[in-house]
C-alpha cells in the first residue's frame, strides 16, 4: 500500500520547495516502518497527520530565500545551450545517430516538399493563368464517358465571334511536334506550334528581342531563346529569313524568354503563325474554308474576359457541336473550357467522371514525405527515453540543487532543438548533394529556393516543430522522475515504461514495410506491361518524320537506295509511328451491324511494305500485296476489331467506311500501339500513299547500327539535303510510355530505402542501449553457462516480435490501398501473397542484422569485466 495520494499531492502543492522533497523522503521512511509495525491503516492516518501538521497559512505565500529564475530567462538558455551542447559531445554516438537520423529525414521532407511544390506552382509563368483555359468536349459513346481535347476549325472563329463578349483572346492551335528550321548552313528539329495572332499576348511572352505583335505578319516566326542562340549565335536575328520544314520561308519577328521547365508549353521552342499553317496545308484550309465540323484535328485555346468565370462561358458553349453537327446527337456532344489550372494535376477523368490525376502523386509524396520525418523524430524520442536510467541521477542532482521541473523542461527542449538544428542544416547539404540525381528520377529542374523568404520560414518552422515533437516525450517524461528516488537508489522504470518505444517502433515498421510492398507492387506493374505482347517487332525499327516535300517526292528512290545498300531489311511509311494510334474515325458499316451501333476505330494508312516492316502476325488471311490491284481497297483489321464488329470469318468480306466499300484481306494479331495499361484498341488499317507522316524502316541485324545509321543517313542527305537526319528507334519510343510510372517506382523506392534506413538507425541505437542495460543480466547468464546464440536470441526476439507485429498492421493497409490504386489500369497484375511475404522477410533480416551486431558484440564481453563494473 502506499501513502493517501491526497496527502502528497498537499505536500507537493504548498509545501517549502526547497525542503519539500527531503520531508517527503523522511516521511516515506516512517511510513514504511509504521506500516511493518502498525498496519496499514495506522501508517496512513499517521503518514495523513503529519503532513497536515506541516501546512501553514498561505504557506505558498511566504517568500523563499532561494528565488527561482524564470526558465526562459537569458541565464537559463545560456545554461541550456551549455549543457545540450556538452551532452552532445559526450555521447558521440548517440549525436550522430540523432542528427544523422533527422537530417535524412528532413532531407526527404525537403526533397519531397519542392517536387510538390514543382507540381503545385505548374503553369503559374504566365500572367493570365486564372483565365486561360482549353476548349474541351465531352459526350457519351456506347455508354461510356469520354473527354477530348480534339476540335473542328471552325470552332475558334465561332467563339471568337458569337461569343466575343465573353473572351479576350481566342487561339486556334496545331499540336506540338517536331519541324525543321533552316538557316543557311544550320539545320535543327525543333518542336513547336502554329498558333493564332494574339496567342504571345495570352502567353504573355517574355520578349527578348522584337515584338510580340509579330506574329500578325502571315510569314513570320517567333524563336524562343535557345533556338535563336542555335541558329543565329549572338547576333540579333530578328528580321532574317530562314525556313520551315523546307518549304517555307519565314522572317523572324521576334525572340522570347524559353518556357520554365514546369509548363505545359516548355516543348514549344517556336511559334509561327496559324495563318501560314492553314494556307500552306490543303487539308487545314479545307477545312477551315469549308466550315468542317466533323474534323476534330486542332486544340482550341482560349482567355475568359474578366467580367465573367470559366463555369459560365461553359455553360453557354455547351451546345456550340450539337448546333452545327446535329447527326451527333447521339452521344450527347458538350462543349466546356477546362481551366489551366486544371491541366497538370487533374488531366483525366476516372469512370465515375470524376477528376483525376499527378494530384494523387502529390497526396502520395506528400504522405510519405510526413511518415519519413515521423520516422526520423521516433528515432529521437526512442533513444532518448531509453537513455532516461542514465540521465535519471542528472535530473535527481539538478531537482535537489534547485532546479524545478520547468527549467528541466526547458533543458530537455532546448537539447531537441538545437539537435533538430544542427539537423536542418546537414539536411540542407544532404539536398545539394542529391538534387541532380533526384531531377534526373523525377524528370524535373528544382532547385533551393534561395532567394524565397518563404522557405526560409518554413524550414525554420520546421526544425522548430520538429524540434517540439521530437522532444516532447522526453521532455516531459524524463523531467517527471522524483529526486527523492533517484538519489537514494529506489529509482527505477516501470515494467510499462518501454510500452511507448515499443509502440514507435512498431509504427517506424508498419510504415517501412508498407513502402516496401507499395514499391514491388509498382514495379511488378510496370513489368507486367513491360512483358505484354505488343504484336510486333520492335528490335531494329527506326522511325523518320516525313517532315519536307523531298522525302514525300523521291519517296520510292530513298527506298530503293536504302535497300540496296544492304544496311535496311525493309521500308514503308504510315500515318502514325508503331507506338501511337492519334486517329479515329467513326462511318463503318458491315453486314449484320446493328443499326444503332454507333462505330468507332483507330485508323492507321500504311504501304505495301509496312507489315514486312513491322513484322505483324496474321491471324487470318494475307498481307497487303502488289499482285493484287485491288487492295488499294483493301482493309486489315486487328483481332479487337473482329470482335468488336461481331463478324466470323471477315476475310474477304466487304465494309463501307463512309460509303466507301474496302474488303478486308486479313486479319492481323493485336498490334499494341496505344498504352500498355490499357486494352488493345480496335483498329482498321488501309492502304493510303497520300496520308504519310513517318517513315518506318527495319535495320538489317546483320550489320552493326552505327554502321547501318551512317549509311542510312548518307542515302537521306542525297534525297533531302536540306534537312537533318533526325531519327527515333521505336523500342526507346515505347519505353517512354512507362517513364511517368518508372519515375513513380523509383521515387517511392528512394523513398523506402531511406525510411527502412532511419528506422534501422534507430534500431541500432536502441539495441545497444538495450545490450548495455542488460550487461549485468548477460554476465550472470554466461557465467550460469549461456551460450553466444542463447544471448543473441534473447536480445533480438523482442525485437523480431514487434516487426511481426508491425507486419501485421501494414499488411491490410497495404492491400487496400495497392489494391485501389491497381484498379485504374485496365491491363495489371495481382496481388499475390509472396509480395506481401518478402516483404516481411525482408523487413525481418533487415532487423536481425541490425540488431545482430550489438547483441553478439554484447554476448562476447568476458562476463568477469562485465560484472566487476556492475
Amino acid at each position: 500500500m502506499k501513502p493517501p495520494r491526497w496527502a502528497n499531492w498537499l505536500l507537493e502543492t504548498f509545501g517549502h520547495p526547497d525542503t519539500r522533497e527531503e520531508v517527503q523522503g523522511d516521511l516515506l521512511e516512517l511510513y514504511a516502518y509504521w506500516e511493518q509495525t502498525m498496519g496499514v491503516r495506522q501508517a496512513r492516518w499517521r503518514y495523513s497527520l503529519n503532513v497536515l501538521k506541516l501546512m501553514r497559512p498561505l504557506a505558498k505565500r511566504k517568500s523563499t530565500e532561494y528565488p527561482t529564475i524564470f526558465f526562459l530567462s537569458p541565464i537559463m538558455l545560456r545554461n541550456y545551450l551549455k549543457i545540450a551542447l556538452r551532452n552532445l559531445v559526450k555521447n558521440k554516438a548517440y549525436s550522430f545517430i540523432n542528427i544523422g537520423g533527422l537530417a535524412m529525414g528532413m532531407a526527404v521532407a525537403i526533397l519531397i516538399g519542392l517536387w510538390i511544390y514543382d507540381e503545385l506552382s505548374y503553369d503559374k509563368y504566365f500572367q493570365n493563368y486564372d483565365r486561360i483555359a482549353k476548349v474541351m468536349q465531352t459526350g457519351t459513346f456506347n455508354g461510356e464517358v469520354f473527354h477530348g481535347e480534339y476540335n473542328p476549325a471552325p470552332m475558334g472563329p465561332e467563339l471568337r465571334t458569337v461569343y466575343a463578349s465573353d473572351f479576350t483572346h481566342v487561339i486556334m492551335s496545331s499540336w506540338t511536334r517536331d519541324h525543321i528550321l533552316a538557316f543557311g548552313d544550320k539545320k535543327f528539329t525543333k518542336t513547336g506550334n502554329y498558333l493564332s495572332a494574339d496567342a504571345p499576348d495570352m502567353l504573355t511572352l517574355k520578349m527578348i528581342s522584337g515584338t510580340r505583335a509579330g506574329l500578325k505578319d502571315p510569314a513570320s516566326i517567333l524563336l524562343s531563346e535557345s533556338v535563336a542562340q542555335a541558329l543565329f549565335g549572338t547576333s540579333d536575328p530578328v528580321g532574317k529569313l530562314m525556313k520551315i520544314d523546307n518549304k517555307l520561308d519565314v522572317k523572324v519577328t521576334g525572340v522570347y524568354e524559353d518556357f520554365p521547365y514546369n509548363t505545359e508549353f516548355r516543348d514549344m521552342k517556336f511559334i509561327a503563325p496559324w495563318d501560314l499553317y492553314a494556307s500552306s496545308e490543303g487539308w487545314v484550309k479545307r477545312a477551315q474554308d469549308n466550315v468542317e465540323w466533323g474534323n476534330f484535328s486542332w486544340q482550341v485555346l482560349a482567355q475568359i474576359a474578366p467580367n465573367t468565370t470559366v463555369d459560365a462561358v461553359s455553360e453557354k458553349i455547351k451546345n456550340i457541336r450539337l448546333k452545327h453537327s446535329p447527326e451527333s446527337a447521339f452521344i450527347k456532344p458538350k462543349v466546356y473550357l477546362q481551366p489551366m489550372r486544371n491541366w497538370h494535376l487533374y488531366s483525366g477523368w476516372d469512370k465515375s467522371g470524376n477528376l483525376e490525376g499527378r494530384i494523387q502523386y502529390v497526396w502520395l509524396f506528400g504522405i510519405i514525405g510526413v511518415f519519413v520525418l515521423l520516422l526520423a523524430c521516433i528515432n529521437f524520442m526512442n533513444l532518448s527515453t531509453a537513455r532516461s536510467e542514465k540521465r535519471a541521477k542528472e535530473v535527481g542532482i539538478r531537482k535537489a540543487v534547485g532546479s524545478v521541473r520547468s527549467q528541466l523542461i526547458g533543458q530537455f527542449f532546448s537539447e531537441s532543438l538545437l539537435v533538430a538544428v544542427f539537423a536542418f542544416g546537414l539536411s540542407i547539404l544532404l539536398v545539394l548533394l542529391i538534387l541532380p540525381l533526384f531531377n534526373e528520377v523525377a524528370d524535373k529542374q528544382v532547385g533551393i529556393l534561395w532567394t524565397n523568404p518563404v522557405f526560409w520560414l518554413s524550414g525554420l518552422g520546421f526544425s522548430l516543430l520538429t524540434g517540439l515533437i521530437a522532444g516532447s516525450y522526453p521532455a516531459l517524461y524524463l523531467s517527471s522522475f522524483q529526486a527523492v528516488k533517484v538519489l537514494k537508489g529506489t529509482f527505477r522504470v516501470g515494467r510499462f515504461a518501454s510500452i511507448p518505444r515499443q509502440v514507435l517502433v512498431v509504427v517506424q515498421f508498419t510504415v517501412s514495410v508498407t513502402l516496401i510492398i507499395g514499391t514491388i507492387i509498382v514495379f511488378r506493374q510496370i513489368e507486367h506491361a513491360k512483358s505484354r505482347p505488343v504484336g510486333y517487332d520492335r528490335s531494329g525499327l527506326i522511325t523518320v518524320a516525313m517532315n519536307t516535300p523531298e522525302l514525300h517526292e523521291h519517296y520510292n528512290a530513298l527506298r530503293d537506295d536504302l535497300i540496296r545498300t544492304g544496311t535496311v531489311l525493309d521500308m514503308s511509311t504510315s500515318s502514325t509511328p508503331a507506338t501511337d494510334l492519334n486517329s479515329q474515325n467513326s462511318g463503318f458499316d458491315w453486314v449484320g451491324k446493328d443499326p444503332g451501333f454507333k462505330d468507332n476505330f483507330g485508323t492507321i494508312a500504311v504501304t505495301h511494305d509496312f507489315g514486312k516492316t513491322v513484322g505483324w502476325q496474321f491471324a487470318q488471311g494475307r498481307d497487303f500485296s502488289r499482285q493484287f490491284p485491288s487492295d488499294s481497297s483493301g482493309m486489315v483489321l486487328n483481332e479487337t476489331a473482329v470482335r468488336y464488329m461481331g463478324i466470323k470469318d471477315p476475310v474477304g468480306k466487304q465494309v463501307k467506311w463512309n460509303g466507301k466499300p474496302y474488303r478486308v484481306v486479313g486479319v492481323i494479331k493485336d498490334m499494341l500501339m496505344a498504352s500498355p495499361f490499357e486494352p488493345v484498341y480496335q483498329t482498321v488499317y488501309v492502304l493510303d500513299y497520300g496520308w504519310a507522316n513517318v517513315i518506318n524502316i527495319k535495320l538489317n541485324p546483320s550489320r552493326s547500327t552505327s554502321e547501318s545509321l551512317a549509311s542510312i543517313e548518307s542515302v537521306f542527305r542525297k534525297f533531302n539535303p536540306g534537312s537533318p537526319f533526325d531519327y527515333r528507334f521505336t523500342d526507346q519510343q515505347y519505353a517512354l510510355k512507362f517513364a511517368a510510372e518508372e519515375r513513380i517506382g523509383k521515387l517511392a523506392s528512394g523513398f523506402a530505402i531511406l525510411a527502412i534506413f532511419i528506422s534501422c538507425l534507430g534500431l541500432f541505437g536502441l539495441a545497444s542501449f538495450v545490450a548495455e542495460q542488460r550487461t549485468k543480466e548477460i554476465g550472470v547468464r554466461k557465467v550460469l553457462g549461456a551460450s553466444v546464440t542463447n544471448v543473441w536470441l534473447m536480445l533480438s526476439k523482442d525485437f523480431v516480435i514487434l516487426v511481426i507485429i508491425a507486419f501485421g498492421i501494414a499488411t491490410p493497409i497495404a492491400w487496400y490501398f495497392l489494391g485501389n490504386w491497381l484498379q485504374k489500369y485496365e491491363y495489371r497484375t495481382e496481388l499475390s501473397w509472396w509480395i506481401f511475404a518478402v516483404s516481411g522477410v525482408g523487413a525481418l533480416l533487415v532487423t536481425l542484422l541490425t540488431v545482430s551486431f550489438q547483441s553478439i558484440k554484447a554476448a562476447l564481453i568476458n562476463p568477469v569485466k562485465s560484472l566487476r563494473s556492475e
